[in-house]
This record gives C-alpha cells, structure tokens and sequence, in this order.
C-alpha cells in the first residue's frame, strides 16, 4: 500500500477520473467559484495563487476579474486540461505542502475543494502563510458534512449501516476536518493566520436519477470512489437503495435538485 499522497496522484494523473469529476461534479464545484474569490477580496488587480487548480476554473474567474492568476496542481494531466480550457492564465506544476513561489509574494492563496485531497493539510495551510504578503488573504472551500449534505448523508450512512470503511485505502486526512469552526480556527492561527471566517454557501445539484449521484461518486472522485468501489458483495445496491430513498424528497418532476454546500474558510496573513 502506498502513501496517501501516491494514491491520489496515481489517481488525478488517470484522464477517466478527471474527465469524470469535471463532466459529473463540475457544475456544483463552479457554483463555489464566485464567493470564494468574494471571500478572498480579488476585486481586481493582485497576484492570485490557486491551489489544486485542477482544470483551472478559479484561476480563470480570477483572471476575468483583473488578477495575475497562477494554477498549481500535481497532476500533469490535471495540467493538460487546464491550459486547453484556459489558454491565458500561467499554470505550473508543484505541491500544496511545498509551494513552488517566493516568500511573501502573492495577495492571495485559494483552492476550489482541494484540502480533502492534500496529505497535509496543515502543511499547506503554513505554505500558504509563507507565500502571502502581510494582509494576504487565504481562501479554501470543502464539502458541507451530512446531514446537511444529502448526498453524502446516504452514501455514508448506507456503508455505516451494511458496508466497512477499512478497505485498504492509505490514511488521509479527515474529509470533513474544515467544516467544524474551532479546527479550522485551531489549525490556521497556529499556521499564523487571523481573522478567521467561515460561512456554508448553498449550492444545488441538479440530477436526473439518485443513481446518478452514486455514479458520479464511482466514476468522478477519488478516495470516495475507492471506498465505494472496495465494498463487499452487495453493499453498492444498499448504497444505492439508500440514496433514492433519501434523495427522492428533492424530486421536482423529471430532476432532482439536491442540496450540496460549500463551506468557505477564510483568513488573513498579519
């Protein structure tokens, strides 16, 4: 078994798994895009960092608004994709926990939904300080835990119920570390930030089936997919019953519209 920073690389560099999260979970993970960079105060001109930039969606919106946005990632094909989407921003490889830029020389550090998958959060979260100029503002999103994701309620309680979460996956960081207010205030002021902020942005996932939603998570993620997919016999059709039970109060007539927040955490370098 490998590192859990191996088993995630081995993962973003498949073109399957990043076409899939983008052509799956691509129209919720842009519905944070706007009030992270809010968050962030890029109002206009100012060095823009974003972070696990995958196909680098907020270092493009940070480019529309007036920034010099630069797009990190460690996955070269995450690379790829976004230098065709987005042809005038720079992008560079490197790594969350060692930032490939000088001391205090970006206004701000963002990244989209990448904490769950670094390493080690807390080393990103000092590289971050270590890259802002003073009154630098770090900005980050993750997913809203259930229940107030419905989503993740079903799924998680499904494999609670009749499946395991010891499949052999690498440990990693807790998926859901940054939703609770006094971690995130713990971990950033002890990386040097201040002013600490965090606010839950509603977002919608619109769906034509609950299975759909299973399938997104099968076929366009990482280490839940893993989980999913490690599962014993039987345990994904109990995964799935479990998720048009749950998701069929958020049936519209022909889609559902299901709940899927974004917690954004913000703070700033003294």
């Amino acid at each position: 078994m490998g590192t859990f920073r191996q088993f995630e690389l081995a993962s973003w560099e498949n073109p399957a798994t990043c076409a899939g999260y983008q052509d799956r979970l691509g129209a919720v993970v842009v519905q944070a895009v706007e009030p992270l960079l809010d968050a962030a105060g890029v109002t206009g001109p100012s060095r823009v960092l974003d972070v696990a930039t995958g196909g680098g969606v907020v270092a493009g919106a940070a480019t529309r608004r007036g920034a010099a946005a630069l797009g990190v990632d460690f996955s070269t094909e995450q690379l790829r994709r976004a230098r065709a989407a987005q042809p005038l921003v720079a992008f560079a490889r490197g790594d969350a926990g060692a930032l490939p830029l000088a001391a205090s020389s970006v206004d701000v550090v963002a990244s989209n939904f990448g904490m769950p998958h670094f390493p080690d959060p807390e080393a990103f979260l000092r590289e971050a300080a270590r890259v802002l100029r003073p009154a630098g503002r770090l900005a980050f999103t993750v997913w809203a835990p259930p229940p107030r994701s419905p989503t993740f309620a079903a799924v998680l309680g499904a494999l609670a119920r009749h499946g395991t979460l010891d499949v052999g996956l690498p440990a990693g960081p807790d998926f859901f570390r940054y939703t609770d207010p006094a971690i995130a205030t713990h971990d950033l002021t002890a990386a040097g930030f201040v002013d600490v902020s965090i606010t839950e942005v509603p977002q919608t996932w619109v769906l034509p089936t609950a299975d759909h939603a299973v399938d997104t998570l099968l076929h366009g993620t990482v280490r839940t997919a893993a989980l999913l997919a490690r599962q014993p016999a039987g345990v994904l059709d109990e995964v799935r019953r479990s998720a048009r039970e749950q998701l069929a109060a958020y049936d519209e007539g022909g889609a559902l519209r299901v709940p899927m927040p974004a917690v954004v955490v913000r703070a700033t370098r003294p």
